[in-house]
């Protein structure tokens, strides 16, 4: 426990310390995000170099507390390919189909260093590409509710610490302090991401903190005392899966390609619905933490109170996505 403590703590004092010099940087280059009226309407130019920072405080605290076991060197390694296409694609240099393209590469190597999703009763030729299919729809998931001042960076925390506590619960300390290490990273960077927003974390840092979640929060045991908790994870990330899901959608229906942008995500419908920026993050900050209660509480839980969890919170996640949809975005 003590040992978790130090690392969300000196995790979180390398973001602060960095996020700043990442700010200057950004603005010296150039990499700044600017309002286009339309789905940004920050009043000024903002710098978006913050995944810089939040992998750095990442890497460090990892160097600085772990040995590097295979499974530490594989994510690590995972994870800084698929943050060079973020930060690649910051510059503007990358199309949607080669961002995916990077995106599965890194899970592939991922998936070479060991770690995967391993059930039982799942042949690898499925759970290989299960595990791709997961690792991306996660990675993106993220990246799309990184739209509004600490929105991604507070929900990747509190998940974070879920997938820390299964983890932990489950006898697996390396993979639990990795999770408790990325979430101090977001904690920290929160200081200066919650709204006003000094700095926000580009698809640099929403796709490597996507992609260290959906790695982290697979083979957690989950399904020791029922086979039904093995969605548990899709709940720890119910929020940017649903909003995905929910945008995709949309989008689908008005016939727009699901690559481009559009203003349909769920946020930004609670934002029509006169919540403010930081009353819409704290709203999803307060689900996300539900929504990781009962991920967690379904591992321990028989098969019949499992059901009747999952069955509240998908009916549930019907009415607030029918709700949703009836909010007029044309206004």
């Amino acid at each position: 426990m003590l040992l978790y403590v130090v690392a969300f703590v000196l995790s979180s004092i390398f973001a602060l310390f960095w996020t700043p010099v990442m700010r200057r940087a950004a603005l010296q280059l150039g990499v700044v995000d600017r309002s286009d009226g339309r789905l940004k309407n920050h009043a000024e130019d903002t710098p978006y170099l913050g995944g810089l920072a939040v992998f750095t405080a990442f890497l460090l605290t990892v160097g600085v507390l772990t040995d590097f076991e295979q499974e530490t060197l594989g994510l690590l390694l995972s994870g800084t390919i698929v943050l060079l296409v973020g930060l690649i694609d910051d510059f503007g240099a990358l199309t949607p189909y080669q961002k995916l393209l990077g995106q599965t590469l890194a899970a592939l190597v991922l998936v070479k260093s060991g770690t995967y999703i391993k059930l039982e009763f799942l042949p690898l030729y499925i759970a290989i590409p299960l595990t791709v299919l997961w690792i991306l729809a996660v990675t993106n998931a993220l990246n799309i509710i990184d739209i509004l001042d600490g929105l991604a960076t507070g929900v990747a925390s509190i998940a974070a610490i879920a997938i820390a506590i299964a983890n932990s619960m489950a006898g697996r300390e390396s993979v639990a302090f990795l999770a408790v290490v990325l979430a101090g990273a977001c904690v920290g960077f929160l200081r200066h991401n919650f709204q006003p927003a000094k700095i926000y974390l580009g698809d640099t840092g929403s796709l490597f903190i996507g992609f260290m979640l959906a790695a982290l929060s697979m083979n957690a045991g989950y399904t020791r005392i029922n086979l039904l908790a093995v969605i548990s994870p899709v709940l720890i990330l119910g929020i940017p899966l649903f909003d995905l899901v929910f945008v995709m959608y949309i989008r689908w229906r008005k016939g727009i390609p699901i690559t481009k942008g559009s203003p349909d995500h769920f946020a930004l419908r609670l934002r029509r619905c006169k919540l403010s920026v930081r009353e819409t993050a704290v709203t999803t900050y307060v689900l996300t933490a539900v929504l990781g209660a009962a991920a967690l509480a379904m591992s321990q839980v028989q098969l019949e109170w499992a059901v009747a969890t999952m069955g509240g919170i998908v009916s549930l996640g019907f009415v607030i996505a029918y709700l949703l949809m009836k909010v007029d975005m044309t206004a």
